[in-house]
């Protein structure tokens, strides 16, 4: 099983080795070059007109992996590919995220220069849709109860769950792109975060336990994807680590965000994404308490104050003084950790 996987992450790293030497000098042509915050880091002002929407090349390196080995896979072992077969919501997790709000969000943003991108409420449209369209397959063919890390249990939220998966897709997949901040940031904490997933996967594979699904194919499709996309985004980092030749974009940073949210889903391995996906969470952690607490201050005493000297977190760190190649290191220590530590939380279905 897991040779099936290294040939994912070995071709999905070579599609993106080998398509975005082509790729980068056709959005030069193109002028797809990122539009920088006038509020931000002074050391980005830099990055101006750096091509963006290199997360198309991952996107694409992943989607076209996970699709080919699964199905190679499958023929040989007689799999049927019905709605109960992963690949499916895997696909439009992913290719959704990116599709309804991702690539629209940095075409606005690199073609027609407008830093803002889509509209806060067309954003929101696009993510309550495939938020919602995802949580209620998952409702239908997955169950709705979750697994509780470090025990044999799990917690049936009954129609709770629809509306709480729905937020969690939001949410997820803007601290992706909340993370997407400093050079080579996501892709790193990508890599290790979707292997962490993906050999909880292939272990569910062969060990699942009842209360897990057991339908063929189901977690090995899903470790496929992980490792493809870990793979992809390895092969990414050679032109996205600092000082990045290329950038994600919205539309490598939400399909990440997809996957992220869409496997834990698939596998009832919702409480996962908080070790796992803790520095992406701790982006948007960040906005939020920066964003209320200067409203509130502003509203009491007149004047907005800050909690950071800027959000997200990554950034602080910037202006106390930390290169990016620090912050992403640091990062990655920090995603090892915690996903060595949520790997061994599922021991008990194992």
């Amino acid at each position: 099983m897991f040779l099936y996987c290294a040939y994912a992450l070995v071709a999905a790293a070579a599609i993106v080795l080998l398509v975005m030497p082509k790729f980068l000098p056709f959005l030069k042509k193109l002028k797809f070059g990122q539009t920088i915050y006038d509020l931000g880091p002074q050391a980005h002002k830099a990055k101006q007109g750096t091509p963006n929407m290199g997360g198309a090349v991952t996107a694409l390196a992943t989607v076209l992996t996970t699709a080919a080995v699964t199905v190679i896979v499958g023929l040989k072992k007689g799999w049927t590919f019905g709605l109960g077969n992963s690949l499916w919501p895997l696909l439009f997790i992913t290719v959704g995220c990116m599709a309804f709000f991702g690539f629209p969000d940095d075409y606005i943003k690199d073609v027609k220069k407008d830093h803002e991108g889509l509209k806060p409420k067309q954003k929101l449209i696009g993510q309550l849709f495939v938020g919602l369209a995802f949580s209620l397959y998952c409702f239908w063919r997955v169950g709705s109860d979750v697994v509780i890390p470090f025990t044999d249990k799990t917690w049936d939220l009954g129609y709770f769950y629809i509306p709480i998966m729905t937020v969690l897709v939001m949410f997820i997949t803007n601290s992706a792109n909340l993370q997407d901040g400093v050079d080579g940031i996501l892709s790193s904490v990508t890599v290790i975060g979707m292997a962490a997933f993906g050999l909880i996967a292939l272990f569910l594979t062969q060990c699942a336990k009842d209360v897990l699904l057991k339908i063929d194919g189901y977690y090995l499709t899903i470790a496929i994807l992980c490792f493809a996309l870990a793979g992809a985004s390895i092969g990414f980092l050679r032109y996205n680590r600092h000082p990045a030749q290329i950038f994600m974009g919205d539309t490598g940073s939400m399909f990440i965000g997809g996957a992220m949210v869409g496997v834990a889903m698939l596998m009832k391995c919702q409480f996962l994404l908080i070790p796992i996906s803790f520095t992406c969470i701790m982006s948007s952690v960040s906005v939020m308490m920066q964003t209320a607490y200067f409203k509130y201050t502003k509203k009491k005493y007149g004047q907005g104050r800050r909690i950071f000297k800027m959000s997200p977190l990554h950034h602080r760190f910037e202006r106390c003084g930390m290169k990016e190649n620090q912050i992403v290191l640091m990062y990655a220590a920090v995603t090892l950790v915690l996903s060595v530590i949520a790997v061994l939380s599922m021991t008990q279905f194992f």
